[in-house]
């Protein structure tokens, strides 16, 4: 005896043919949140770049102003008749210039010599330093002198 067998697709129940596309939806839902995470995220990224920079050329601004102070310093560059000035080098972006003025001179209080032998000569250095994207720092150092009396 024969039994005629239907293929095994025709034994299945047939499927609805309506699909509402939910899933693209999900998906396209999905992919615009990820789009807007992404650029928010690399604007956090350029904007604490930029603050770093910005930390960095006030550092540099910085640094110039103390070079200015120690250039003046090292070459004893000040003198009590008039002001003394560190002038710019005219680089853009990395520049410096300082103005010494003297102040005063003081009596030095020490039992080893007399009031009128040796004085202490005050001054000021004011500095000024530039860097990039115009980071300025402004410093001023007061100093003094022990040297013969005038």
């Amino acid at each position: 005896m024969q039994t005629a067998t239907l293929p095994i697709i025709r034994q299945l129940p047939a499927l609805p043919a309506k699909q509402a596309g939910a899933t693209l939806i999900v998906g396209l839902v999905l992919l615009l949140v990820l789009t807007v995470v992404g650029v928010s995220g690399m604007n956090t990224a350029t904007m604490e770049i930029n603050m770093a920079a910005n930390t960095q050329f006030q550092q540099d601004a910085f640094q110039m102003t103390e070079d200015a102070v120690d250039i003046v310093l090292g070459t004893r560059d000040y003198t009590t008749e008039a002001n003394r000035i560190v002038d710019w080098l005219g680089d853009p972006d990395y520049d410096r210039r300082a103005v010494t003025t003297y102040r005063m001179n003081t009596d030095v209080p020490d039992a080893a010599y007399s009031a009128d032998e040796v004085e202490a000569f005050h001054f000021d250095v004011t500095s000024v330093g530039r860097g990039p994207r115009n980071a300025t720092s402004m410093h001023t150092q007061s100093f003094y002198v022990v040297g013969r009396a005038l």
